[in-house]
């Protein structure tokens, strides 16, 4: 066996997860095979949120400022009734002392995963296989063996000392190691349409980040450099099929904005939502990450942000492991990130998607006015930025040994 295949790992999926997982080892001097299934990057709609704590990690990696430079600054998000107009406002400058970077950034996940894929061609310890899907994955005392193939039917061997998963939510590595992924998925189906109609001049005191409800029903509207991110939901008498017409979209946006006759569309994209986490991130030595080990529903925009601390929290780990401390502490990782997904990153996203739905409209002025309270309260305020700025579960994980 080569120098190499005994002391490198194997990481699965060349997202954000997999790519600061394999920077972040490459910086620390231990050799990567980074595997992905596609030839090249997605660049399709997917997370587009990146919360300041993340920010503040990507910044060591000299990920951050190019990431700002392409994305735009949200320093204030809202829930909002739409007939009304009322508001409550909040503002993360209330935890300009707590972070380096007191707002969210609005930017397509793909643009980092350019960022750091340019980062990982440069780095020799960095071997990438792109255009790969994973067969089989057995492991022993020493180390793991992956078998894959290509799409010209090729077939080829890779061992690593271990293994991380961060192939995603339909992840390939949790399927052959029988994982049950325990959790729920929700009835209603998620529409996301983009579009570059000037919400902003229609709607009275917007925010870049909008929660909104609206008479029977709800949207939300989030703003990137040169779009709007418009998230609706079918009527209760459409099926999914008929929620997905061209009239129908148009109709849907015409109850946000009822003057505008036609809207110019960009793309539409369906989904489920789903809540489901594995009870260990840790199976021998193979390590899951990222929606690998957990996924959520999308309300708060914490998915993304939870996987790449993730691979923050383990690749603090695994070096020291290389350093000749004890493999337990990689057992560590798995305690420290379960429970915060489980109950931060699900609960939370739970919540918020509960409360967006909540049809009785005296719930939901109930809901605005304890909102509006919260933001009236100084304290109350920064404690409800920093659990939804994700900064809480990162502090709790930090006492869990």
């Amino acid at each position: 066996m080569d120098e190499r295949a005994r002391d490198q790992v194997i990481v699965i999926g060349a997202g954000p997860v997999g790519l600061v997982t394999a920077l972040r080892l490459a910086r620390a001097g231990i050799p990567v095979t980074l595997i992905e299934r596609e030839a090249t990057l997605a660049h399709d709609l997917r997370a587009s949120t990146f919360h300041p704590p993340t920010l503040e990690m990507l910044d060591e990696l000299g990920l951050t400022a190019p990431l700002v430079a392409q994305g735009l600054e949200v320093p204030t998000w809202q829930v909002r009734k739409h007939e009304t107009h009322e508001k409550a406002l909040f503002d993360l400058a209330v935890i300009a002392e707590d972070t380096r970077y007191p707002f969210r950034l609005q930017c397509e996940q793909w643009k980092l995963c350019e960022l750091a894929l340019a980062q990982a061609r440069e780095r020799d310890e960095i071997e990438l296989k792109f255009g790969r899907t994973v067969e089989s994955i057995a492991q022993d005392d020493t180390g793991v063996q992956v078998r894959c193939s290509d799409p010209d039917g090729g077939r080829c061997e890779i061992r690593g000392r271990w293994l991380v998963a961060a192939d995603g939510s339909r992840s390939t590595v949790r399927a052959l190691l029988d994982l049950p992924f325990e959790g729920l998925t929700y009835p209603e189906t998620t529409i996301l349409v983009t579009t570059r109609f000037p919400f902003e001049d229609h709607l009275p005191g917007l925010s870049r980040v909008n929660y909104v409800w609206i008479k029977g029903g709800t949207f939300s509207l989030l703003r990137l450099p040169d779009l709007w991110r418009c998230s609706v939901y079918a009527a209760p008498e459409e099926s999914p099929e008929q929620a997905l017409e061209p009239e129908r979209i148009q109709a849907k946006l015409r109850r946000i904005v009822p003057s505008q006759p036609d809207f110019e569309i960009l793309e539409i994209r369906p989904y489920r939502i789903h809540q489901r986490i594995v009870e260990h991130y840790r199976i021998g030595r193979i390590l899951l990450a990222g929606d690998a080990a957990h996924i959520n529903s999308p309300s708060g925009g914490m998915g993304m942000n939870c996987g790449v601390h993730d691979a923050f929290n383990l690749t603090d780990k695994l070096p020291r492991v290389y350093a000749g401390e004890n493999e337990g502490v990689l057992d560590l990782y798995s305690r420290q990130r379960q429970p915060i997904a489980k109950e931060e990153i699900l609960g939370q996203a739970h919540r918020n998607r509960t409360r967006m739905l909540e049809p009785d409209e005296d719930e939901r002025l109930r809901t605005l006015r304890d909102l509006q309270a919260t933001v009236a309260d100084p304290v109350r305020h920064r404690e409800y930025l920093l659990r939804s700025s994700m900064i809480t579960g990162l502090r709790k994980a930090a006492q869990i040994h």
